[in-house]
């Protein structure tokens, strides 16, 4: 179940860091809408591997469609790893 506060709970934030954990963010909201995550350092370098490594495949997939496909035996000759 997400941890959910009010932002006001920041003026104690030691509580609201105690609380925050690994894949245990603390969601706080204002005027009862949602507008702030804290979250744990690990968390946040996981969430952007994961955008950078998802830039880097839609940048394969478009150079894919564009300028058009290998076929897997120029993939292994080109790494070196081709099977005779």
């Amino acid at each position: 179940m997400p941890n959910i506060r009010p932002v006001s709970d920041l003026r104690n934030y030691e509580d609201v860091l105690r609380e925050v954990s690994v894949g245990k963010p603390v969601f706080l909201t204002e005027n009862g809408r949602g507008q702030y995550v804290v979250l744990d350092i690990a968390d946040y370098e996981k969430m952007w591997a994961t955008l950078r490594l998802m830039s880097e495949v839609e940048k394969g997939r478009r150079s894919g469609e564009t300028k058009g496909w290998l076929i897997w035996e120029d993939v292994e000759k080109d790494l070196g790893i081709a099977y005779d």
